[in-house]
């Protein structure tokens, strides 16, 4: 399946964007700069294709710029393009690829990846941090450019730009990420939810619309992934407070309707197709009973049409019209895959079985798949979407194959010198983009610390220069603090206050500590690193 549809790409459509299997032929649809290669690149190393990953991400240094009069989707250009040029810098070591001194924390796909994503960054100067929707990557946003973009397009950017932030050492990237979770957390409502579409400028919500699905699904994936990779307590309470919220107004009977998100009142009683993300996004906070009630529900429609048509109407329990298609989407795999790492029921290979199957049947043709039209007729449309080889292949290929080395829990690694001494990666614990491309948090750890590090000894050393400062009376500041009786207590951290944490202001270990411990002395469980002293 995979190479059917890549050799189709390569032979038909290469350097377009993507594939138009029913004429043979390409098309540029997000940028122009031969998508398909980038988003499948992971992929043919997680089939085991070290040759052909490593021959790819050499032609793509040589051919792929992003400097060109283009005007591109940020969401989409992070989430492909940075997360895919990332995740393949991050498995470069497994994929027999020749190191250049400083990797993890240097490298030629890393540089791409820092590239694509300051082509990206003037699209976040507004007022209020949230993102445009769309930059020119030549000449940035354009001044007649509207300000209306959807609540994912803000909130779906910390696991990349953090990433990059870590690994490169220039905290930008994780700056405008957490500026724009901060100004989108601020806007929900009064019941505690966001809406669909909103103005960057005023924030002010453009479309009221709460729910999982289109528009708004993986800024919700990304706070539970984001508070995993980085493990910050602060993003999965987000993620707490709004799955309270969702169960409140949103679910009925095990599906997830769409409300009005001041009055929680149905606004459309339909199942989206890209909600089927859900499931597995409750299988990584341990709400397994949940999961699989909803996961069975969709799974119902799979088998009514042989695909999840775009809008599917609960109370008939039948497409929405103009919503009937189904371009390939990996949405219900994807749940398929978590929840079987989780609990083994071998129902979530039926499914797997019956995408396979009917993926093979009806989207199968000379030159690729092509997304159905009507899952009704099973007529077809002229287009292969990049996320097919990205995403949907590659769930399928991890439901089926429990020893690839992204399921690997630790007894298996990697060890590179980094910046403070030896680190170990590839132990496991990756954590999924929304694009499918796995990040190894270890990566941020190994390059993150000695960053830390140096810029604690230069703030050190710059107070050493400093006159000391003398104590404050109580002719300064006034009477002493309530409940302390020296008066020096600290204010106490807002709950927006901490998420937005600023450069310099991550947790870091005390100053004057020597946090590297021998090697020996040093444990990994699932890609994280400890210590003795941890």
């Amino acid at each position: 399946m995979f190479y059917h549809a890549y050799n189709s790409y390569l032979d038909n459509a290469f350097p377009y964007d993507e594939l138009r299997p029913l004429t043979c032929d390409g098309q540029d649809t997000w940028g122009s700069f031969s998508l398909t290669l980038i988003d499948a690149l992971d992929t043919l190393l997680i089939l085991g294709n070290n040759t052909e990953f490593q021959r790819v991400a050499s032609l793509l240094q040589d051919t792929v710029d992003f400097d060109i009069d283009v005007n591109a989707s940020v969401f989409e250009t992070n989430i492909r393009v940075v997360g895919g040029l990332l995740s393949a810098h991050m498995l470069s070591k497994k994929a027999g690829i020749e190191l250049e001194a400083g990797w993890p924390c240097s490298g030629p796909l890393l540089r791409m990846a820092e590239e694509a994503a300051r082509k990206l960054l003037p699209a976040f100067q507004t007022p209020t941090g949230m993102p445009y929707g769309t930059v020119n990557l030549l000449l940035g946003v354009n001044p007649t450019e509207t300000p209306v973009t959807c609540t994912a397009g803000v909130g779906t950017f910390i696991l990349e730009f953090s990433a990059l932030s870590r690994l490169t050492g220039d905290p930008v990237f994780e700056d405008v990420a957490r500026k724009a979770l901060r100004g989108l957390w601020n806007t929900r409502s009064n019941i505690g939810l966001v809406g669909n579409h909103i103005d960057v400028i005023s924030s002010k919500w453009v479309a009221q619309d709460a729910g999982i699905g289109a528009g708004v699904d993986s800024y919700f994936e990304y706070l539970v992934k984001g508070a995993i990779m980085l493990q910050e307590e602060e993003l999965l309470s987000m993620f707490s407070e709004y799955d309270t919220a969702i169960r409140n107004y949103t679910k009925f009977d095990d599906w997830y309707l769409w409300v009005q998100m001041h009055k929680g009142t149905v606004s459309m009683p339909v199942f989206q197709s890209l909600e089927a993300f859900w499931p597995g996004l409750q299988s990584l906070i341990g709400d397994i009973d949940n999961a699989m009630k909803t996961f069975h529900n969709y799974y119902t429609v799979w088998k009514q049409f042989g695909g999840l048509p775009e809008f599917y109407s609960i109370p008939q329990g039948y497409t929405v019209d103009k919503r009937e298609g189904y371009p390939l989407r990996p949405e219900l795999i994807e749940s398929a895959m978590y929840l079987y790492r989780a609990t083994g029921d071998p129902t979530l290979l039926e499914l797997g079985r019956d995408a396979v199957e009917s993926i093979e049947k009806i989207s199968r043709v000379d030159c690729g798949f092509a997304t159905v039209k009507d899952v009704r007729d099973h007529k077809l449309d002229n287009r292969m979407e990049s996320f097919f080889l990205a995403e949907t292949v590659k769930y399928l290929y991890l439901l089926f194959d429990p020893e690839n080395f992204l399921h690997n829990s630790g007894s298996e690694f990697d060890t590179v010198s980094g910046p403070q001494g030896d680190c170990v990666l590839g132990a496991g614990g990756y954590v999924f983009n929304t694009e499918a491309h796995p990040l190894d948090p270890a990566t941020l750890h190994c390059c993150s610390q000695g960053q830390a590090e140096r810029q604690e000894l230069q703030e050190l050393l710059m107070s050493l220069t400093q006159p000391p400062k003398p104590p404050p009376t109580h002719a300064d500041t006034g009477t002493a603090a309530q409940g302390s009786p020296e008066g020096n207590d600290l204010p106490r951290r807002t709950f927006t206050e901490s998420i937005a944490l600023k450069n310099g202001g991550r947790r870091k270990a005390p100053v004057l500590t020597c946090p590297m411990q021998p090697f020996s002395s040093k444990l990994s469980i699932l890609g994280q690193v400890f210590t003795d002293n941890t």
